[in-house]
C-alpha cells in the first residue's frame, strides 16, 4: 500500500526566488478643497446673526436723543435766548416728538409757562412773541433784590421818596407792573464799585399797548422791585388774589405768554 505524502511548503522552489509582496491599500483621489461648505456657511451666519442681535440690544439700551432743557428758572413770558437752555441727552422712547431736539433753534420763542431748572422743555411750552415790548426800568441799587436774575418774576412799585431816587414829591405807593418776566438786568456793580445810588436797567417783557401807562404811572417816582420766589405768576406776592387795579399776565392775551400788567391807578400804600 503506498502512502503519499504532502510536500512541505516551499518544495520545488529554487533557492534565492523572490517572493511576490503584498498587495498594498488602494491610493485615494483627493479633490480641491470645497469653500462652499454648509456647516462653514451655517457657522459664519450664526456668528453674524449674534453680533447683529448683541448690536441691537446695546443700541435699544442707550437709545437717548439730545433734548434742550432750562439752565435756570424761567417765569412764564420769557423771550428766549441761547443761553437760557442748555442739551442733555435722555431716552423718551415714544414721547420725545413732545420735547424740543437740541437740533433746533428757540431763542426768540416766548414761553407760554413758566419752567424750572433743568426741566425739559416741551414743545407746547413756546409761543411767537407776538405784541410784546422790553421795556427798561431805572432802579436804584438798594432796590433791587440780589437774587434779581434773567427769568425772575417780579412785580414793580412806583413811590415818591426822594431815597429811591424820585424826582418828585409827594403821592401813593403805586403798584405800576405786576408778574412780569424780567429780560435783563444790568449796570449792577460789585464790591467798591456797588453803591445804593447805582442804577440798575431792569428790563422787563409786557404787551405793547400797557407801555404808556406804565411810564405815566411811574411820573418820575423811584422804583422798587420785588421778586416773587413762584415764578409761575398770576396772583401777589404772598400768594393771595390777583392784585386789584392790575392786569395779572395770566390775563394776557392768548398766544402771547406775557406775565406782565400795569397799575390803573392808586394800590394803596405798601404793606
Amino acid at each position: 500500500m503506498t502512502v503519499s505524502k504532502a510536500a512541505p511548503p516551499g518544495a520545488g522552489r529554487v533557492p534565492g526566488d523572490a517572493q511576490p509582496a503584498p498587495a498594498g491599500p488602494r491610493p485615494r483621489r483627493v479633490g480641491p478643497p470645497r469653500w462652499l461648505d454648509l456647516r462653514l456657511v451655517l457657522g459664519v451666519l450664526l456668528v453674524l446673526g449674534s453680533v447683529l442681535v448683541g448690536a441691537r440690544v446695546l443700541t435699544a439700551a442707550d437709545a437717548t436723543v439730545p433734548v434742550w432743557a432750562a439752565a435756570g428758572d424761567l417765569a412764564e413770558g420769557t423771550v428766549l435766548a441761547a443761553g437760557d437752555l442748555v442739551a442733555v441727552p435722555v431716552r423718551l422712547d415714544d414721547v420725545a416728538q413732545a420735547y424740543l431736539a437740541s437740533s433746533t433753534r428757540p431763542e426768540g420763542r416766548v414761553l407760554a409757562r413758566a419752567v424750572r431748572t433743568g426741566e425739559l422743555l416741551p414743545r407746547s411750552a413756546l409761543d411767537e412773541p407776538t405784541g410784546h415790548v422790553q421795556l427798561a426800568l431805572p432802579v436804584q441799587a438798594g432796590f433791587v433784590p440780589p437774587s434779581l436774575t434773567r427769568g425772575s418774576l417780579v412785580d414793580v412799585y412806583a413811590l415818591a421818596d426822594p431815597v429811591t431816587g424820585a424826582t418828585v414829591a409827594g403821592g401813593d405807593v403805586d403798584l405800576v407792573v405786576t408778574a412780569a418776566p424780567v429780560q435783563a438786568v444790568s449796570g449792577r456793580g460789585e464790591g467798591v464799585l456797588s453803591t445804593a445810588t447805582t442804577t440798575v436797567q431792569v428790563v422787563v417783557s409786557m404787551p405793547a399797548r400797557d407801555a404808556a401807562g406804565v411810564l405815566a404811572t411811574i411820573g418820575g417816582r423811584g422804583l422798587v422791585v420785588v421778586v416773587r420766589d413762584d415764578i409761575d405768576g398770576g396772583t401777589a406776592p404772598g400768594g393771595g388774589a390777583p392784585v386789584a387795579g392790575a392786569v395779572p399776565g395770566s390775563g394776557a392775551a392768548a398766544g402771547s405768554g406775557s406775565a406782565a400788567g400795569i397799575g390803573a391807578g392808586p394800590s394803596g400804600p405798601a404793606g
